[in-house]
């Protein structure tokens, strides 16, 4: 059975399909029988953030999230799910690896978004400091952790 796209109702216990960007990758995704709502943002920002809470807010328990777009957007989504009391069993993400990703500064706490390689040096939007990247990912900030990168450096 194909799925279909219904309107969201109070008590929604089906499939939440979310996708970020200029395309909709979840179109062709299959979720069984269970019932469908598909929802699609042009980026995370505060307002789409805050639409996916609401949507969130009237599911059921037993409801799957599925996210998909660029690891920025994929992750703050998931971090607001999260917020929201979902578990990592009730979502699946799914990241397009060439997009932009999110650096938590570990000295004030603000995100950078990057397109450079992972593990190359990048200059916080927030103290300005210029962080080294690890491969560490904190869910709740939804980034990874930069740190100085010139720490040790005399000055």
């Amino acid at each position: 059975m194909s799925s279909k796209s219904i309107q969201l109702e109070l008590g929604f216990r089906g499939v939440i399909c979310a996708s970020f960007g200029s395309t909709d990758d979840t179109a062709g995704r299959d979720t069984g029988q269970r019932p469908r709502y598909d929802v699609h943002f042009t980026s995370a920002s505060p307002e789409s953030l805050a639409e996916l809470r609401t949507t969130l807010d009237r599911s059921r328990v037993g409801v799957h999230l599925v996210l998909v777009g660029s690891p920025a957007d994929v992750h703050a989504a998931a971090a607001t799910a999260a917020d929201c009391g979902m578990l990592d069993a009730e979502m699946t993400l799914v990241c397009d690896e060439h997009g932009p990703w999110v650096v938590c500064c570990g000295h004030c706490h603000v995100g950078t978004a990057t397109t450079a390689p992972k593990g190359s040096e990048v200059v916080c939007q927030g103290c300005g400091i210029v962080l080294a990247t690890t491969d560490h990912f904190s869910r709740r900030f939804g980034g990874y952790l930069g740190y100085s990168a010139h720490a040790e450096e005399a000055s």
